[in-house]
């Protein structure tokens, strides 16, 4: 089944990285000759989606301007000649952008349900704006290779990573079936049984935690906009899958490669190392 649309939530503030992000969005800051937020959209592209919404905050409109076809400037590289950096201008012509906003900072599944009316498709790709992985393949790629091994339509796939231990309380945690392993499409795939958000060490139910990228489907929205209606607090997307995770089947993947936080400013500068 292909994948056709993505969500990139990048409403966040940016703290962190004040007073710069007072006047340029965190995901604008450049690793290379790219910003952050262009690495993303790569990855959307490089698994043929074409329908990017990015779900931003007033302030960050410069996010998708980034991106718009500018027919003046265009036409003026044109004249001088500039072909070079005209094809570099023309890669996003085909990208099909919308944009909606988080008015309020309440969790990053009420992120997910600004764009829940612009969702049309049975599976939908989610990209959180710090996590970058560094290897043969992105991140993206790897979750849709596995997506393709468990062949259900209606499944979640999440990324997942090995974490120390120690640092179990700064991720949501999942649980696997340890038999369904044994018979895995691949070594690193696993089935997962429950979900923990921010457990502590002695608590949690393994030291694999996931990284801000998933494929999740239509009926998570509807769960999400449930949990809405009844929320006084933040609405996270951890608990929409825990609470379905008895309808649908919930699978991770072990990602291959580095992953690079860019969410911190010691992470970012590894990832200008690494990616630059």
């Amino acid at each position: 089944m292909k994948i056709t649309q993505a969500i990139l939530p990048v409403a966040g503030l940016g703290t962190r990285f004040l007073p710069w992000t007072k006047v340029v969005p965190k995901e604008l800051l450049p690793i290379g000759n790219q910003p952050i937020i262009a690495l993303l959209v790569d990855e959307c592209l490089s698994i043929g989606i074409h329908d990017i919404c990015f779900v931003i905050n007033h302030g960050k409109e410069a996010i998708p301007q980034y991106f718009a076809s500018m027919p003046e400037l265009e036409k003026e590289l044109a004249r001088r000649g500039k072909s070079h950096l005209l094809e570099e201008l023309a890669r996003y012509h085909h990208v099909n952008f919308h944009v909606t906003y988080q008015e309020e900072m309440l969790g990053d599944g009420h992120a997910l349900l600004q764009a829940r009316d612009w969702v049309t498709g049975d599976t939908t790709a989610v990209l959180f704006g710090d996590d970058l992985i560094a290897g043969k393949q992105n991140g993206l790629r790897q979750l849709t290779k596995a997506f393709e091994l468990v062949n259900d339509p209606n499944a979640a796939m999440l990324c997942l990573q090995e974490v120390d231990r120690a640092c179990v309380s700064k991720y949501g945690i999942v649980a696997v079936d340890d038999v369904w392993q044994k018979k895995a499409p691949h070594e690193r795939l696993r089935r997962v049984t429950d979900l923990v958000e921010k457990p502590k060490p002695e608590n949690a139910p393994s030291n694999l935690g996931i990284v801000g990228k998933y494929l999740i489907p239509k009926i998570i929205f509807e769960k999400l906009h449930q949990i809405e209606e009844g929320a006084h607090n933040e609405i996270r997307l951890i608990d929409a899958l825990i609470a379905e995770k008895e309808s649908i089947d919930i699978y991770g993947y072990v990602f291959e490669g580095t992953r690079l936080d860019t969410g911190t400013p010691e992470g970012y500068k590894e990832a200008v190392r690494v990616l630059g």
